[in-house]
């Protein structure tokens, strides 16, 4: 009975094995969208998060009582105007004075005469013939190229991982990796004669001839000359007005007179009191967040899971300020508990170890 019940279990573990590795390609929705080569991607169940709050219930509502508040007096002193402030316009007479000052008697004035031209002998090359171009043929030119040619193209295919031992749920089942893997394409070498150089024609230039000749020619063109007559002044004598007549105004200050009288120094008002509301405190459980599978993300691939990858990512927790335990590069239950803190103090997604957290981190 005992080798009956271990055959059936190695049967047993067999069947588990053949029905986890042979996993069909992933179609439609389940395909991780926008895979890139050589990345992996992961997609986690969420439990629903839950929260105890303590709110207050209104038992009584709040209500105002008015009462009056009487006016209060008081006797005053004060100025009273008696006789107006006032002006008067008093005149000022002019102020004359004895000036000399030079005055022009005639304008300033030009006139203009006449320079002439001078003239020199120069000698200077002139054009015999012009220059012209002709056309030479430059033969082709060829060489033998060897090239690599592409016999297949690259390609990806998704490859389903096992169960993902970063998630950060409680079973990393929960976690659902597919790898983007690249299939390499393959190449060729051919030898070919291929056109160096096409053939072509080449134009060449045939100077210009020129001889020499030699003329009058003017050095300075005739020009004319301005020539200026300066201003004829005289002094004179005169009497001005120093300072114009003017009127002045004389201020004459307001007269006042001391008066005492009653007034009002409170007046009578009504005050509101306010009767606060009364209030009881009641506790009860709410839901936070519903669970859920959550979106595909890249994640680490298997052959970037080192125990120097997880004490890297350890080690930055700790310095962000949360603490993941020792740092032994293990993702025990201390280190996902602070990764969740960290998850959700930056408003990242929870539940899985992804590429926007550990950039969040600043692991690369």
């Amino acid at each position: 009975m005992v080798l009956i019940m271990k055959r059936f279990n190695i049967l047993f573990l067999a069947a588990m094995l053949l029905s986890i590795t042979a996993v069909a390609q992933p179609g439609g929705d389940e395909m991780p969208p926008n895979g890139e080569p050589g990345k992996c991607y992961a997609k986690c169940l969420i439990p629903d998060e839950w929260t105890t709050v303590t709110e207050q219930r209104l038992v009584k509502e709040a209500s105002t009582r008015i009462t009056v508040v009487p006016a209060e007096f008081e006797t005053v002193t004060e100025q009273a105007l008696d006789k107006a402030a006032s002006t008067r316009i008093s005149v000022v007479p002019a102020e004359f004075e004895t000036v000399t000052e030079r005055i022009m008697v005639k304008a300033p004035s030009t006139r203009i005469e006449v320079v002439p031209a001078q003239y020199s002998t120069a000698t200077d090359n002139v054009l015999a013939k012009a220059e012209s171009k002709k056309l030479i043929t430059v033969p082709a030119e060829y060489e033998a190229v060897t090239e690599t040619i592409e016999v297949s193209p690259a390609s990806t295919k998704w490859v389903k991982r096992k169960a993902d031992r970063n998630c950060l749920s409680a079973d990393p089942n929960d976690c659902q990796v597919w790898c983007l893997v690249e299939v390499p394409a393959r190449y060729e070498t051919i030898t070919k004669t291929v056109l160096k150089t096409p053939a072509t024609t080449k134009e060449v230039v045939v100077p210009a001839e020129y001889q020499t000749v030699t003329k009058r020619v003017v050095s300075a063109p005739a020009t004319t000359r301005t020539i200026d007559i300066p201003a004829e002044y005289k002094t004179v004598t005169k009497r001005v007005v120093k300072d114009p007549a003017q009127t002045q105004v004389i201020e004459i200050p307001a007269e006042y007179k001391t008066i005492t009288k009653r007034v009002v120094k409170t007046p009578a008002a009504t005050r509101v009191i306010e009767i606060p509301a009364e209030y009881k405190t009641v506790t009860k459980r709410k839901l936070v967040k519903q669970g859920n599978f959550t979106e595909w993300k890249e994640v680490l691939c298997p052959v970037k899971r080192t125990d120097a990858t997880m004490r890297t990512i350890q080690r930055a927790l700790r310095d962000a300020g949360y603490d993941p335990g020792p740092i032994d590069g293990v993702l025990g239950s201390q280190t996902k508990a602070a990764l969740i803190k960290f998850q959700k103090a930056n408003n990242l997604p929870t539940g899985r170890l992804d590429v926007d957290t550990l950039t969040k981190l600043g692991v690369n």
